[in-house]
């Protein structure tokens, strides 16, 4: 049987009833948090949906570690020299990174051409990389792996691996970490109005969603619209805008039934809500930052105009989720995979750039996450699904310049190598998201709410700020 929670859940998937309601916004009143709510502070999550190829990504430069990936690479390697203009995958043509600290035995690394962006803002320290990271139940490694010892469910699967990266659960999980870090933020009092603590670009996620948070959806364009109080002067008369709004805010409508309600409830706090932002968002003075024309970029300029509204919404915490696909690269990498690096790379360093005309550049953090990492081994001119995976974080905050976890060798058979060169994590989602809550402002009694499986590894938080 659905239960309440259920389906107010569901009910925040629809276009107009999008946030979490004032019932569940009372839940989070009733405690108190240890959070420092002074200031404003927002992450950004960038998630790659099918799995960015990380050994695509962050590249072997040396030449002994270069020879090994063309070698295992080669029909790969020679879809990108047929590419107009010639390979962007030579040892000549990658952006050497020079890390601050990590220390790799005399192997070096680099980031393909299309991603000149990132690299500019990792040699000015605003982006740092995390080598290797993805879920885990526990330290494992290739015995482990090979014995099954407390594994992660479903691994290999989008969307089993997609729920866990994002809520340490198979699909189906109903809580996700960056909806429980605004469970605190809410708790503390961070926000005059709870609706715009999360917020997605993506639609309804479960990363989003917390005991008392659910996810605020919001379009490329800003607030959606229902379509026939939008067409008002063309086809509808002015006088019967009024007259829908009020049949669609159910006004003046009493309910008994609790379901029922519910319903009223959140078309009236949606209604309220996409007034407030559309207000603001009309009133906001244009960014000379140009984002790209691109789906990642009008995302990413989204959450920026939304973020420059931030005293209007009265909002001090807030998590925003955007998501770019098409990295499930069985097939065709070299044509496909090129052009979504630079969509990250340029909307991202777009984004921080937007932060600092703000002046916010220490205060906003952008990270990314995805699926899974693919193998090192090819299927021809693709991949195939992996596990661990190589992530950036920005932001004025981070120590940047450097690498953090580890990025495994371009070989097969070692340690950290499941099969195929599906990298076994050397860090734990939750030991990437802890440093991001810690800067977010939750304590450590916060952050092992939010993060259960954190205390399974010693090392803890990365020091990522």
């Amino acid at each position: 049987m659905q239960s309440r929670r259920d389906f107010l859940k569901l009910t925040a998937a629809t276009p107009l009833a999008l946030p979490c309601t004032s019932l569940l916004s009372s839940l989070a009143s009733m405690r108190a948090g240890a959070l420092d709510a002074g200031g404003y502070k927002a992450l950004v999550c960038v998630f790659l949906y099918g799995g960015m190829d990380c050994h695509d990504t962050v590249l072997p430069l040396d030449t002994p570690s270069y020879n090994s990936y063309a070698g295992l690479r080669s029909s790969l390697l020679q879809a990108y020299a047929a590419q107009p203009g010639g390979s962007t995958r030579t040892q000549g043509a990658l952006l050497p990174l020079e890390p601050a600290t990590a220390a790799f035995g005399g192997r070096q690394f680099a980031l393909p051409p299309q991603m000149s962006a990132m690299h500019q803002l990792f040699e000015q320290g605003h982006a740092a990389i995390v080598g290797n990271v993805g879920p885990l139940r526990a330290p494992t490694d290739r015995n482990a792996f090979l014995s099954g010892s407390d594994l992660p469910a479903r691994l290999f699967s989008h969307n089993d691996q997609q729920s866990t990266w994002m809520s340490f659960g198979p699909e189906g999980a109903r809580l996700g970490w960056g909806g429980l870090f605004g469970d605190v933020a809410v708790g503390a009092g961070a926000n005059a109005e709870a609706i715009f603590s999360q917020i997605s670009l993506a639609g309804n996620t479960v990363f989003l969603s917390g005991q008392s948070v659910m996810p605020y959806q919001i379009g490329a364009g800003g607030v959606p619209q229902i379509e026939l109080l939008a067409r008002t002067g063309n086809g509808i008369p002015p006088p019967l805008t009024d007259i829908l709004r009020g049949h669609f805010a159910s006004t003046d409508v009493a309910r008994t039934n609790l379901f029922e309600r519910d319903v009223v409830n959140l078309r009236q706090v949606s209604f309220k809500a996409n007034d407030l932002l559309d207000a603001a968002l009309d009133a906001a003075p244009p960014f000379a930052t140009q984002f790209p024309a691109s789906p990642l970029g009008a995302q990413l300029g989204a959450v920026a105009r939304t973020i420059s509204v931030r005293d209007e919404l009265g909002a001090s915490r807030q998590v925003f989720f955007v998501a770019l696909g098409g990295f499930d690269t069985h097939s065709n990498q070299a044509d496909d995979l090129p052009g979504l690096q630079q969509d990250i790379s340029d909307s991202i360093a777009a984004l921080f750039t937007a932060t600092r005309e703000m002046g916010l550049e220490n205060d906003v953090t952008i990270f990314t996450a995805a699926d899974f990492g693919r193998t090192l081994t090819i299927n021809g001119d693709g991949t195939d699904h992996g596990w661990g995976g190589h992530h950036f974080v920005v932001g004025g905050a981070v120590k940047g310049g450097d690498i953090y976890g580890d990025i495994p060798v371009a070989e097969l058979g070692h340690a950290r190598d499941s099969g195929n060169g599906r990298l076994i994590p050397d860090v734990a989602v939750e030991q990437y998201a802890a440093a991001l809550g810690a800067w977010y402002g939750l304590d450590a009694q916060e952050l092992n709410a939010a993060l259960p499986g954190l205390a399974a590894f010693p090392g803890g938080a990365l020091p990522l700020f």
